[in-house]
């Protein structure tokens, strides 16, 4: 079994600074791909960023510059440093990852969401 935890959300005035994380625990094997996801009121899901397990990284033009993801493989944690903050990218936060477990094959996992909010 696999668990993901996102901590990090909250509101922040536009201008302003976050950071998420998204740890990954139970019988993990090892993470391929990580990546964030938002999904605002009445849109659909979209893809933030992601980072392979080589430390490329790919970034949603409209964050590029100012979203910064990382990793830390030996604590199966996944990072947004979010800077330079707009009430547009006021949304819920997911982090998805590539999990390979020790039993079973590869799955895909999804946080449970944090809530960040962007005051103007």
């Amino acid at each position: 079994q696999v668990q993901l935890v996102e901590s990090g959300g909250g509101l922040v005035q536009a201008g302003g600074s976050l950071r998420l994380a998204c740890a990954a625990s139970g019988s993990i094997s090892r993470i391929d791909r990580m990546g964030w996801y938002r999904q605002a009121p009445g849109k659909e899901r979209e893809l933030v960023a992601t980072i392979t397990s080589g430390g490329s990284t790919t970034y949603a033009e409209f964050v590029k510059g100012r979203f910064t993801i990382s990793r830390d493989n030996a604590k199966n944690t996944v990072f947004l440093q979010m800077n330079s903050l707009k009430p547009e990218d006021t949304a819920v936060y997911y982090c998805n990852l590539d999990v390979w477990p020790w039993v079973d094959g590869k799955g895909v996992y999804w946080g449970q969401g944090t809530q960040v909010t962007v005051s103007s």
